[in-house]
């Protein structure tokens, strides 16, 4: 570096977790391709995700998918630069988020990690009430401090201390169709009562009653989900038949007094954008937020 020139941007790696994204991913990759590495981490798709991937310059990894935090705190050391942000396949990087993810970089990052917003959609529509407009996750961070909590539904990067909140928000195509919404739900609700079966919680009537009846209170009402009009009542309701339907499943590993079936076979079925985005919309359940 010459004298008075300014530091260079610290190099960006780019993590993508793939199972079967041939339809999301073009958009995806098209949204990261400012980074200094894109790195595609796929659970051995069966359709043409890797051929896609690869002809677009990523470079790519297979290893068999336990669970999402898992994956994802392997998947990190991979990455060959210092930062990392990671995105999942039906996400797209916006160019006001890209813009200020390099001024940030290239300003030197004052913490290790950084929040960043989430535009979730729902059917083809933007949705600010419910709760989703508050939606934000960590994704842009330093390599080799940043790693998941070791949770198999609700993991966050763990970082100590309150971190900065970038401005620009993630585009997040989270539900596209109900088809593709039931297979979501049927995995999330299994994955979601095993990890309240391990933590030693027992379910009654009163909580299969009220914990739903609470959660379709609390996204249309107090969140205000009334004012996204049908798609309003429509994603309270699954928000609540979801709950309702994790709660049972626990009720029913309880009363059969066995361990929950582990998840090898689903592994090989389904992908890692299936295993966790239903989650902190949703779910009642999910831990709030730290404040930046």
């Amino acid at each position: 570096m010459t004298a008075g020139s300014a530091p260079r941007r610290p190099l960006l790696s780019v993590i993508i977790p793939t199972f079967n994204e041939e339809e999301t991913l073009p958009g995806c990759l098209d949204s990261v391709a400012f980074a200094d590495e894109i790195l595609v981490v796929d659970s051995f798709s069966t359709d043409g995700t890797l051929a896609m991937a690869r002809g677009r310059g990523a470079r790519v990894v297979q290893r068999e998918y336990g669970y999402s935090a898992q994956q994802k705190n392997w998947a990190i050391p991979q990455a060959r630069h210092e930062w990392v942000l990671l995105v999942d396949a039906d996400e797209r990087v916006t160019a006001e988020l890209r813009e200020e993810i390099l001024r940030t970089l290239s300003a030197g990052p004052t913490a290790d990690g950084y929040w960043i917003p989430r535009a979730n959609h729902f059917l083809g529509r933007r949705i600010r009430f419910c709760g989703w407009g508050r939606d934000r996750v960590i994704r842009l961070f330093r390599r080799d401090v940043s790693r998941y909590q070791d949770r198999q539904v609700h993991a966050e990067i763990d970082l100590p201390g309150p971190l900065p909140v970038l401005t620009h928000p993630l585009e997040h195509h989270t539900f596209r169709s109900f088809g593709q919404y039931w297979r979501k739900l049927d995995l999330y609700s299994e994955w979601g009562a095993r990890q309240m079966y391990l933590e030693g919680r027992r379910p009654g009537a009163v909580q299969l009653l009220l914990r739903p009846l609470g959660r379709f209170i609390r996204m249309y009402i107090l969140r205000l989900g009334f004012l996204e009009g049908a798609h309003g009542v429509v994603l309270s309701l699954l928000g609540a038949f979801t709950v309702y339907l994790k709660y049972a499943r626990l009720w029913e590993m309880r009363l059969l007094d066995e361990r929950p079936p582990g998840n090898e076979t689903e592994a090989g079925e389904a992908g890692p954008l299936l295993r966790e985005q239903i989650g902190r919309m949703v779910d009642e359940d999910a831990p709030r937020a730290r404040r930046g």
